[in-house]
């Protein structure tokens, strides 16, 4: 039979011999003490949450974390949410199915986003700071990584390419906003947005699932993205035989290691200088925008003007437009 692509499933459906990919999966304990299983299925269009009741640990131990699964179950909706009741599974090997069809991707092209990255950079004047984001856009793989990585393994732009177009987003907001403030540095702010991300072609794992990996969890992506700064600063001291501004190169790991904005989400030091508040509320406004705009593109309601309660949104979002002039 045909796959039933996430997005397209409804409540109500019996599903035979479905393939997914095991987003993530846990083993827990029911009000009566026994086992069931949570996981999320997940393809290229969407992900459902899932249960197996009746679990046990050899079979809670037979589904492969960040791999495929081949089940036969039900779908059902739960609290106004779809879910998937699995009645059997068995692991299937990653190199039987078509990637493509499981891991989401961006909707843009990717080099014709690649080139405009490129051009913006080129308008950075100083001359320092020219010649390290030519470093950069010189490593051909890291160059690779960036632009195949999502943004983020769950929350924002987390699908191929999706690091790019978050970054690229970003970009164009800085490109316009901050000629509005011409005491702050252009140069510093578009430099630090390319690179606030960067360190995620290191912390994320892309290849058959979006997870992280243990360079990710051990140094992160800000403290990977300030390592890579300091060495490309030494390697343009180096290409050019002149020792690169250390205030310049602090500035800009600083930059980095403050976007996140607050100790509670990360940041090891807060926004100390006014390019690197610029470049947290940038980056927040990209992401908080696109996943608002998840919510109501993944809600499965269409007579209901509001969507489900999310809770990384810690709201409802009203679905509806109110005025004639807003996008699809």
């Amino acid at each position: 039979m045909n796959r039933r692509n996430v997005a397209a499933l409804m409540p109500g459906e019996r599903i035979e011999n479905q393939i997914f990919r095991i987003q993530s999966k846990d083993l827990r304990t029911t009000t009566q003490g026994g086992l069931y299983i949570h996981a999320v299925l997940a393809d290229a269009t969407g992900q459902v949450p899932a249960r197996m009741w009746q679990a046990s640990e050899p079979i809670f131990n037979s589904i492969p974390e960040g791999g495929f699964l081949r089940v036969k179950g039900r779908t059902e909706n739960y609290k106004g949410n779809l879910q998937f009741i699995i009645e059997a599974l068995q692991p299937v090997d990653a190199n039987q199915v078509d990637l493509s069809e499981f891991l989401p991707h961006t909707e843009c092209d990717i080099d014709k986003m690649w080139a405009r990255t490129v051009e913006i950079l080129k308008r950075i004047e100083d001359p320092n700071l020219a010649a390290l984001m030519q470093e950069f856009l010189a490593d051909e793989a890291l160059v690779r990584a960036f632009q195949k990585a999502p943004a983020a393994a769950q929350l924002h732009h987390a699908f191929i390419g999706g690091l790019l177009e978050h970054t690229l987003n970003v970009l164009e907001l800085a490109a316009l906003v901050i000629p509005r403030y011409p005491r702050l540095s252009l140069d510093l702010v578009l430099a630090g947005v390319f690179l606030h991300d960067i360190g995620k072609t290191a912390e994320l794992a892309y290849d058959t699932n979006f997870s992280y990996t243990d360079e990710g969890q051990l140094i992160g992506h800000l403290v990977q993205a300030a390592i890579w700064i300091d060495q490309k600063a030494a390697a343009v001291a180096a290409r050019t035989g002149r020792p690169f501004p250390e205030d310049l190169r602090a500035v800009l790991q600083h930059i980095v290691l403050a976007h996140h904005g607050s100790y509670e989400f990360g940041s090891p030091k807060l926004p100390a200088i006014p390019e690197a508040v610029a470049v947290h509320y940038l980056d927040n406004i990209d992401a908080k925008v696109y996943m608002f705009l998840k919510e109501i593109d993944d809600d499965r309601d269409p007579d209901s003007h509001w969507s489900n309660y999310s809770r990384v949104l810690s709201s409802k979002v009203y679905k509806m437009p109110v005025t004639g002039n807003q996008q699809d």
